[in-house]
């Protein structure tokens, strides 16, 4: 069973950085596309960034465009986010979730973590 866990949230003051972490578990990672989607309180989750199966092609919102990067690590089966400059409207649950397959963007992601709380506050 795959499972992606994620890791690295917490509580950091606006214009503050973080880096997020996902370990996905149970099968050959390098073969998963991986995502980051987040959801604020009393909203709909929105996609965050995606990255392909070789770490070659990525794709982000245009609200954390030039702030969040994702990157990849194969040889550990961790997917990062780094997140820059945040600001309090970045407060959300940040989720992790994986797809198989070489298709970028995938359609759907069929793997999801649990999420990792992120605040960003004074």
């Amino acid at each position: 069973q795959v499972q992606p866990v994620e890791s690295g949230g917490g509580l950091v003051q606006p214009g503050g950085s973080l880096r997020l972490s996902c370990a996905v578990t149970g099968r050959t990672f390098s073969r998963f596309a991986a995502a980051w989607f987040r959801q604020a309180p009393g909203k709909e989750r929105e996609f965050v960034a995606a990255i392909n199966w070789s770490g070659g092609r990525t794709d982000c919102a245009d609200s954390v465009k030039g702030r969040f990067t994702i990157s990849r690590d194969n040889a550990k089966n961790t997917v990062y986010l780094q997140m820059n400059s945040l600001r309090p409207e970045d407060t959300a649950i940040y989720y992790c979730a994986a797809r198989y397959g070489m298709e970028f963007p995938p359609p759907s992601y069929d793997y999801w973590g649990q999420g990792t709380q992120v605040t960003v506050s004074s």
